[in-house]
């Protein structure tokens, strides 16, 4: 287990966010490419005021780009995370979720995952592109950025269209976030096809938006999704959405969700959802 020792500064301050009182996207040592033991978080959650917590580990079958592997036993994860939900009972209500990486070849297998543990939420994101991983440079290498962010967007469709068993659409543009000019010469428009598709899809499925903010970490200074792309989700009929920070280390916890809750409020959505055992609650935002 990691010490908390060189993270008491951050539960020094209180801070209370009045609009957003649940973070649903949040890592822990289950993830591959976080060594933060659930209790850190927790702990950061409560100095924090929230209300609400989800950890959403990473279960990413097959990925194979890098050294990572981001799979964890799942009977492992409600044996430690159950005691901790029981002890925290009365400060905070923790939620046991989990973001599984999609690929449109692991239908059974997240299948008979999610039906054989009782997860609250499932975030459902593309992390993989016909296995390669947009995180590493050398996924835009030998072609323009813009076909890379169309295959990225086409996977998203492909992978929808495979399985839509999961709550809500984990960073949809994630993709941005690493690309050779990120967010310079992106926008919603150019890639308008697609990503109209996609949104078209989740409401069909009764699958939510995650605003994630994450993006504001990655130098964007904008969601993931972009704020374009939440406003046309509205536009279509969209209604849940959900907030995430991603967060793989304490200090992000919550990051930037005072801009988030700004942003998604100015496109029209005056609440956002949170899940308990699959089922979505309605909160004020």
């Amino acid at each position: 287990m990691v010490s908390i020792t060189g993270f008491k500064p951050f539960f020094t301050q209180r801070r209370i966010f009045l609009n957003i009182q649940a973070d649903y996207h949040v890592h822990t040592s289950f993830s591959g490419d976080c060594n933060i033991a659930p209790r850190i978080m927790i702990e950061r959650a409560l100095s924090l005021g929230l209300t609400h917590l989800c950890l959403t580990d990473h279960m990413d079958y097959d990925y194979t780009d890098g050294d990572l592997c981001f799979e964890f036993d799942p009977k492992v994860y409600f044996e430690q995370l159950l005691p901790l939900k029981e002890e925290f009972a009365d400060r905070i209500d923790l939620r046991i979720g989990i973001e599984l990486g999609l690929q449109p070849y692991l239908t059974k297998k997240h299948h008979n995952l999610i039906f054989s543990y009782p997860f609250d939420f499932v975030i459902g994101s593309v992390h993989l592109v016909n296995g390669k991983d947009p995180y590493y440079p050398v996924f835009f290498e030998g072609r323009k950025e813009s076909t890379a962010y169309e295959e990225y967007f086409e996977c998203c469709i492909q992978n929808l269209e495979s399985y839509s068993n999961f709550d809500t659409f984990g960073h949809l543009d994630y993709i941005v976030r690493y690309g050779p000019n990120k967010n310079k010469y992106y926008s919603f428009e150019r890639y308008q096809k697609y990503i109209d598709g996609i949104l078209r899809r989740l409401i069909r499925y009764n699958i939510g938006l995650e605003v994630n903010t994450g993006g504001y970490k990655y130098g964007l200074d904008t969601t993931n999704p972009c704020r374009e792309i939440i406003l046309r989700y509205r536009e279509l009929g969209g209604t849940i959405i959900t907030f995430g920070s991603d967060a793989h280390d304490p200090k992000y916890l919550t990051y930037e969700f005072e801009k988030a809750a700004e942003l998604v409020r100015s496109c029209g959505f005056h609440s956002y959802y949170i899940f308990k055992d699959r089922k979505p609650v309605e909160l004020p935002l």
